[in-house]
């Protein structure tokens, strides 16, 4: 057999064997493995964790982005391994790693820390792609980004919760234009908190309150008619939905 189908042979092998067999298998065959092989060895479910220290002991296969990759996202890997592993990897994988639930919580958490040190150093549409999958952590550092777009990115995002985006909306330092974004969003316009929240921040435009105003209940028209902070035409056309309201009971 040539020195490819021996290979070949051994990541077959290394792929298919039993945990009784793997660990004899990886040990015997140690220096034959490439970063392909291990790439395979990774994936058979039978990994120990003295599989995986005899992966880290070799520093040749280490020089491989994708070994270390699967290394550190792998669950037998010692997690001290894995947060080290995770310093050589690029955001992407890191944001890859944040969002999947198969990877160990703690090293979960320690890639979308990473990720919120390099954020400012990444550019918009980096951090858009980071936006649209990023979990909860990330997502409190990215909704406050000046760029739109990013705001933009994390109103897709299914990780995305009310909680975490009504800060936006309620706030009294709100930038207009999110506001707007998110009000004018299909899904989020929908949440009856948000629209109230809206509805009662004087920084929202005063074409959107408008546009939110009939959608409310008579008690919180109350509460926009009598806050002096909101624009008068907002306040009026509140106070007239709610005689309206009022009328029709």
């Amino acid at each position: 057999m040539s020195e490819s189908g021996d290979l070949e042979d051994l990541e077959r092998r290394l792929g298919e064997a039993s945990e009784a067999d793997l660990f004899d298998l990886v040990r015997s065959h140690i220096n034959e493995i490439n970063p392909r092989v291990a790439r395979r060895l990774l994936r058979n479910p039978h990994v120990s964790q003295r599989v995986i220290e005899e992966l880290l002991a070799e520093k040749r296969l280490l020089t491989a982005h994708e070994v270390r990759r699967e290394l550190a996202e792998h669950p037998r890997t010692p997690v001290a391994r894995s947060l080290d592993l995770l310093a050589t990897l690029f955001w992407r994988d890191l944001v890859n790693m944040g969002a999947d639930p198969r990877v160990p919580p703690r090293v979960r958490r320690f890639a979308d820390q990473r990720l919120v040190q390099r954020l400012p150093g990444l550019a918009a549409g980096e951090k858009t792609v980071i936006a649209r999958k990023a979990g909860a952590g990330l997502i409190v550092r990215l909704r406050h980004d000046p760029d739109i777009r990013v705001i933009a990115a994390l109103l897709e995002n299914p990780r995305l919760t009310e909680g975490l985006l009504g800060p936006l909306v309620v706030s009294e330092s709100a930038r207009p234009e999110v506001i707007e974004l998110i009000l004018r969003d299909r899904k989020w316009r929908h949440r009856y908190f948000l629209r109230v929240a809206a509805a009662l921040n004087f920084r929202t435009p005063v074409t959107v309150a408008l546009d939110l105003l009939p959608t409310l209940k008579k008690v919180d028209l109350g509460k926009i008619a009598r806050d002096r902070r909101i624009a008068a035409s907002v306040r009026r056309r509140a106070d007239l939905l709610r005689g309206a309201a009022r009328r029709n009971c």
